[in-house]
């Protein structure tokens, strides 16, 4: 690939631009008395913080757990003179929970969620002086009803849930565009056809430009064509097949992550008025006979999961190279995918796995009461997701629900189990990945069957899973007191995989694993070994997902602790595995 990972939002890169992390001022606001003294009017706040830490981690400069409900920052920036005459956007990777921005005074818009990308246009709030005033209120909760993931709801941690995250915890920055620009460019190959479709959505006139598309594969150029668009939205298709070399078309595998490079651009009088550089894997994701498909041959999947939390910055990556040391990491491991848990990670997580080969699940962050606000909150949210992160082809399936959280009754409850059926169907309306409802436990609907079980015994496990028609046909549970399948539905022939299991740790005093703690590299082998090759003697299960790469706050069942230490060599690890 020809761009670098410096831009936050690796699908969609375009070069003029300002980053906007850094210090800003900052304030807590426990009395919420912010909107009624006009804070957004030019407020002194009094603190500083470094964006995007949120308050809570060490790297923001503050580092106070305690919660608190809302949240206020502040920050002057300058418009460079040769960009005062374009329209100037404001991006957020990433605020929790309910995010209000003001430039100059003036509401510039809202956002609710915690875990997805949202944009403003500052330009109608800009002055003529040459410093702009952007003021952000973030307004988080303990309630159970919005998605929040492993962020506990209570003043300490507990279980497997962790500190809160409150405000801006990724990437903030401002791009400037001609008033005529891409909104966004949609992305789908199609291995198949040895083509690549494109949608395109336009801002602006239409009228009197040209958008031009240029595909190329290491610096050789593919395919090149263009267009005068008529409506704000366009369909493109192109097929592939060039000379690249002997086969014709480069596919993303495993061994090989073959990318292709897109330049888009749009013309107006024979001037470039817009200019953006993406990227696509030509691969195909499918079910057929009882297993998942990569590139319509059986794959079968040795994940980790992997939650996404450092110890002086929480869920927010403290580097790129962070996020690099982690996927090599999980490679040198002997693992081909990672289950990226209850999070949604920095874009560039999925852009390197795009690059380095690595499968990787998109799981939602998991809300825990079950109303009509939090199917509602739920719903948006998680299609949002879907929608932002299709682009990377490393994404090979999705998952909404977790462990019935958020469902607790799914078991018998038919609202519950339509809930899951909605965001099943919703999903596969907007992508063609496996969707898996209720990862783990009591499926509905679902196109894999995954079973968690932390099992600490191999032949006992094995006894528990021998009967595959009675462990699927909801005969007994397969983990406490927890079935395969909701009441009302069965399986239908669907690939069955064991998403959680191990969890080993190592003996301590302050911190938990699954089962008996051990006390010995030996030991910690001889489990891992026993029920990694368990699992791999079911004929009818086709991967597995361990649990988990890195140790994360109270929970220390990681191979790597949470400075990515190895507590085993990856070489152990990675033998086993591969055997």
């Amino acid at each position: 690939m020809n761009h670098s990972l410096d831009f936050p939002r690796p699908k969609f890169v375009r070069q003029d631009w300002d980053l906007l992390n850094g210090t800003w001022s900052f304030a807590f606001d426990d009395e919420n008395i912010g909107l009624k003294q006009h804070w957004f009017a030019g407020a002194k706040l009094k603190q500083e913080i470094t964006v995007p830490y949120t308050y809570e981690t060490k790297k923001s400069g503050i580092g106070d757990e305690r919660f608190h409900p809302v949240v206020w920052y502040e920050r002057n920036i300058s418009i460079p003179d040769e960009n005062k005459n374009k329209t100037i956007l404001l991006h957020f990777q990433a605020s929790d929970y309910h995010t209000t921005v003001w430039v100059n005074g003036c509401c510039a818009g809202s956002h609710e969620g915690g875990y997805t990308s949202f944009t403003f246009d500052l330009t109608p709030f800009l002055v003529d002086d040459s410093s702009q005033t952007i003021t952000v209120r973030v307004e988080d909760c303990m309630s159970t009803e919005q998605p929040r993931g492993k962020q506990r709801w209570i003043n300490k941690n507990f279980g497997c849930w962790y500190v809160q995250t409150t405000g801006i915890w990724q990437s903030v920055w401002v791009e400037y565009v001609n008033k005529q620009h891409f909104e966004k460019v949609d992305i789908q190959p199609d291995l198949d056809q040895a083509s690549v479709a494109f949608t395109y959505q336009l801002a602006g006139e239409t009228q009197g430009v040209e958008v031009e598309t240029v595909i190329t594969f290491n610096d050789y150029e593919v395919r090149r064509f263009s267009f005068k668009p008529e409506r704000h939205e366009t369909n493109m298709e192109v097929a592939l097949t060039s000379s690249i070399h002997e086969w014709g078309v480069a596919v993303w595998s495993l061994e090989q992550p073959n990318l292709y490079d897109v330049t888009f651009i749009i013309r107006k009088d024979g001037e470039i008025i817009d200019q953006a550089t993406s990227y696509f894997g030509l691969r195909k994701i499918s079910i057929k006979n009882g297993q998942v498909l990569l590139n319509n041959r059986p794959v079968y999947q040795k994940l980790i999961l992997d939650q996404g939390y450092w110890e002086d910055t929480h869920l927010t990556p403290p580097s790129l190279e962070a996020l690099e040391t982690d996927i090599d990491a999980t490679k040198a491991l002997g693992f081909n995918g990672i289950r990226k848990h209850q999070k949604i990670e920095d874009e560039r997580f999925y852009a390197l796995c795009d690059r380095k080969g690595l499968l990787v699940w998109a799981e939602m962050p998991s809300a825990y009461s079950f109303s009509t606000k939090a199917v509602k909150a739920f719903s948006k949210e998680w299609f949002d997701v879907v929608d932002q992160l299709a682009h990377y082809p490393s994404i090979v399936t999705w998952v909404p629900f977790n462990e019935s959280w958020g469902v607790g009754q799914i078991f018998t409850n038919e609202q519950q189990q339509a809930f899951t059926e909605s965001i099943y169907y919703g999903t596969k309306s907007l992508d063609s990945r496996p969707v898996i409802v209720n990862d783990g436990w009591e499926h509905t609907i679902s196109d894999i069957i995954t079973l968690h079980d932390y099992e600490e015994f191999a032949d006992r496990f094995l006894r528990r899973y021998e009967d595959e028609t009675a462990i699927l046909g909801n005969a007994y549970p397969h983990n406490l007191d927890k079935y395969a399948f909701a009441e009302g539905y069965e399986y239908k022939g669907q690939p069955v995989m064991i998403s959680e299991y191990g969890g080993i740790a190592f003996t301590t005093d302050d911190g938990w694993g699954y089962g008996n703690q051990v006390k010995s590299e030996k030991d910690f082998l001889m489990r891992y070994e026993g029920m990694t090759d368990a699992i791999k003697t079911l004929p009818y299960v086709s991967g597995f997902c361990y649990t988990q790469l890195t140790d994360v706050q109270q929970e220390v069942n990681g191979l790597l602790d949470e400075n990515r230490k190895p507590k085993i060599k990856e070489e152990k690890i990675k033998a086993l595995n591969d055997k």
